[in-house]
């Protein structure tokens, strides 16, 4: 099955995609395309969180994207096309009725064929694009790791989700990899991709009404900033039980709450500048998005 080219134009712009395996829902992805970028240049897919603003993280990562030439691609999974978690942060994996959708309608391969739309309407001649989600889209970065093949993306951060899906086949999907018909071959690809957890020491609400408040998010603390220590521990403690390779890396970044703006700064510049800028220069007089 194929899938439609893309080619955005300088500066912001909306474009349309339709996936193949879910035709009957539109997503349009939000772009940045520098003047100066060029088709070797960093290509950063960006997932946003619970408010659908593919558009609001897009014009996060502008400062950036000029700065480094990087081509922002933020798609909007909208509320009336993908509603409630299920369909978002949870990838439409779960069908209503309890069963497991055909692995092709997971929509964690989504972003995939986004960059291969890229790659085919010649905008891009990267091999792979980096990855970054915050919050839900920080949920469905890391669950996109877990549950499908990374080849497309050379690096994936996932910024401050509520909650984790934790490498075990001893629990069910979402709170783990159970019943998806993954083994221990899966697990060790999870462990050996240099996934960066970003984890903002003041995400540290208990009454968010946004928090997940669940039994299997409480069991992994009570505020998002506990949850991300807590995924790293159980992962790495079960790579060594199974004497696996891990590569993880959990980065702390002080001074930042539950803020979309600040993490995209802190990404970009780890990313590109190889440094994690001071919370005065990450969090201006402003409030980031969910």
């Amino acid at each position: 099955m194929t899938t439609s080219m893309l080619t955005p134009e300088i500066g912001r712009s909306t474009l349309p995609f339709v996936d193949p395996y879910h035709p009957d829902r539109p997503i349009e992805v939000n772009f940045y395309r520098p003047v100066a970028h060029g088709p070797d240049d960093p290509v950063v897919i960006v997932q946003h969180g619970m408010l659908r603003n593919g558009d609001e993280y897009r014009d996060f990562w502008v400062p950036a994207a000029e700065k480094h030439r990087i081509l922002i691609a933020a798609p909007t999974f909208s509320d009336a096309q993908f509603p409630k978690p299920e369909s978002y942060n949870n990838g439409l994996v779960i069908d209503d009725d309890g069963s497991v959708r055909p692995h092709e309608r997971w929509l964690y391969a989504v972003p995939a064929r986004i960059f291969a739309a890229l790659q085919e309407g010649g905008v891009t001649r990267r091999p792979k694009a980096r990855l970054f989600g915050h919050s839900a889209g920080g949920q469905f970065a890391h669950r996109m790791l877990a549950i499908q093949d990374h080849g497309s993306f050379e690096a994936v951060i996932a910024g401050n989700p509520g909650w984790y899906t934790l490498p075990t086949l001893e629990r069910d999907f979402p709170e783990g990899l159970g019943k998806l018909s993954l083994d221990e071959d899966s697990l060790a690809r999870w462990f050996a991709y240099p996934m960066h957890i970003f984890a903002g020491d003041q995400d540290i609400s208990t009454d968010d009404p946004n928090l997940p408040t669940q039994a299997e998010a409480l069991r992994q603390g009570p505020h998002r900033y506990a949850r991300a220590q807590f995924v790293y521990d159980f992962a790495r403690l079960e790579a060594e039980r199974l004497r696996l390779p891990f590569h993880w890396k959990l980065i702390h970044v002080e001074g930042v709450g539950h803020d979309g703006a600040a993490m995209s700064r802190a990404a970009a510049a780890y990313w590109f500048e190889g440094r994690i800028p001071p919370a005065a220069e990450l969090v201006p007089a402003e409030v980031g998005a969910l």
